[in-house]
């Protein structure tokens, strides 16, 4: 049978999240995808996707996608439709099992993905594929960004993908936490574990919601994000559910504003390595040290809680320059890369 008979037989069905065997078929050819030959894979478990899966749409709709041919899952795709903001967006990823590959079936789902956009009134497509560091900042020669490419998609941002061993000695943090103390005095810095407390959840949301638009986008357009009460509630729970342990660090102003915070998220089901995530000083409240004091705090909390971890890993904009450099007094190095591609339909 021909490659152009075998992506006719291939049919996409959404998955019901409540169907367990369809989930875990759909989750065994992402995770297979996405490590077969890549040591530098930071893959999802399954028990964090069920968790994605079974939350409530608050700020994001998410579906997932199964390409079956003869009943197997050869091609699957994450598709997140923002709900608060950016309703012109979709997000997603496709993955295609290395055993079915150069059939044509992540085309057929990329296809599939724009006529969900087309139909829910979007226009702007935003995907991403990670790839090896040697390749450069734009991926030239993934299979990934090639077919991206092929269908109309352009190049908007390169992201570096870099690695701290852990332990980071105590004296290291001790005289990070030092040195920016000298510059932001008047702020108070404090730190929480999973549960953001009531009383400042307002300004930190106010807070998490810039950071789409003052981190380095490239050429993608996005307008702040809303993470009001229901949606960082949401986003909690949803933590929970999928055994991820998130350590948070922010900073006040005089008047109580949260102006920076930055956050570590510890996954249990993929032991050994924590994730750097989001990490935002206000535009307004620089040159005071604030992104260093708070990332040496969070770091030094999260090794007085996890013993056993053995590396963070993180993803900065390949045009970061600053915090890319004040990554590297951490002791982080570059691994991988990564490129967000966008198409306007």
């Amino acid at each position: 049978m021909t490659d152009a008979e075998l992506r006719t037989r291939m049919e996409i069905v959404r998955i019901d999240p409540q169907d367990d065997a369809a989930l875990r078929a759909w989750h065994a050819t992402y995770l297979e995808a996405d490590t077969r030959g890549r040591p530098f894979a930071t893959p999802w478990m399954y028990e964090e996707a069920r968790a994605t899966a079974l939350a409530p749409a608050v700020g994001n709709e998410r579906l997932f996608l199964s390409g079956l041919v003869d009943g197997e899952a050869v091609c699957i795709a994450q598709v997140m439709l923002p709900l608060k903001d950016n309703l012109d967006h979709v997000d997603f990823h496709v993955h295609t099992h290395p055993d079915h590959q150069r059939r044509g079936y992540a085309g057929t789902m990329v296809r599939h993905v724009e006529t969900i956009g087309r139909e829910r009134g979007r226009t702007h497509l935003v995907a991403m594929v990670d790839h090896p560091y040697d390749l450069g900042p734009t991926g030239a020669g993934e299979p990934g960004v090639e077919l991206l490419r092929s269908h109309g998609f352009t190049h908007s941002l390169g992201e570096v993908q870099s690695a701290c061993p852990l332990p980071v000695p105590s004296e290291v943090l001790d005289g990070l936490v030092a040195e920016a103390a000298a510059h932001h005095q008047g702020y108070t810095l404090r730190s929480f574990v999973d549960r953001c407390p009531d009383e400042i959840l307002d300004s930190f949301g106010r807070a998490m919601g810039m950071l789409v638009t003052e981190a380095p986008t490239g050429t993608l357009d996005y307008e702040p994000e809303v993470f009001d009460e229901e949606r960082i509630r949401s986003q909690e729970a949803m933590m929970a559910e999928a055994g991820r342990t998130s350590y948070f660090t922010v900073a006040q102003d005089p008047s109580g504003e949260v102006v920076a915070y930055t956050q570590l998220a510890v996954p249990r089901f993929d032991p050994g390595r924590a994730y750097q995530w989001g990490t935002l000083v206000h535009p307004d409240h620089r040159g005071h040290r604030l992104g260093l004091a708070v990332k040496a705090v969070n770091l030094a909390l999260l090794q007085e809680h996890e013993s056993d971890l053995t590396a963070v890993i993180t993803y900065n904009a390949e045009v970061n320059d600053h915090m890319i450099a004040v990554n590297r007094r951490f002791g982080f190095e570059p691994v991988a890369r990564s490129a967000e591609f966008e198409k306007t339909i």
